[in-house]
């Protein structure tokens, strides 16, 4: 069971992260493609929310899917995220925010590779790695 929700207010979350991390993370922004540090990393590990801690994805279920983010087929578990509609930009999409501290972390599509067909497609900025 995840713990009580981290609630923090922006002058909080503002001095905690840098300010490319805020604006993904807190302003439901994103990187530019093919820009972050783990787009194209493959180290063994764990993936977990830059805001919080909260652990989201295993280096295990990391693929390229060429889209210039960071794509897994699975979360790490059922406490990891939460997925909400997201309208913007005229575009149906389903985004996908950490389920302890509710940061945008990016999306998820219905593209991906076997056994899910899921493509969670995330920011980097919004990351920790740790390795195994």
């Amino acid at each position: 069971m995840i713990a009580k929700k981290i609630i923090k207010t922006d002058d909080e979350w503002k001095s905690q992260l840098s300010d490319e991390a805020y604006f993904v993370c807190r302003q439901k922004g994103t990187e530019a493609p093919f820009s972050g540090k783990y787009y194209k990393f493959s180290e063994n590990g764990i993936y977990s929310c830059i805001c919080c801690g909260n652990e989201l994805f295993s280096s295990e279920h990391k693929y390229d899917s060429g889209s210039g983010w960071p794509s897994f087929f699975k979360v790490i578990g059922n406490e990891a995220i939460e997925e909400q509609e997201d309208n913007s930009y005229n575009i149906k999409r389903i985004e996908i925010i950490c389920k302890k501290c509710s940061a945008h972390l990016g999306h998820v599509f219905q593209d991906g590779p076997e056994p899910t067909r899921l493509r969670y497609c995330v920011s980097s900025v919004a990351l920790n790695f740790n390795h195994k």
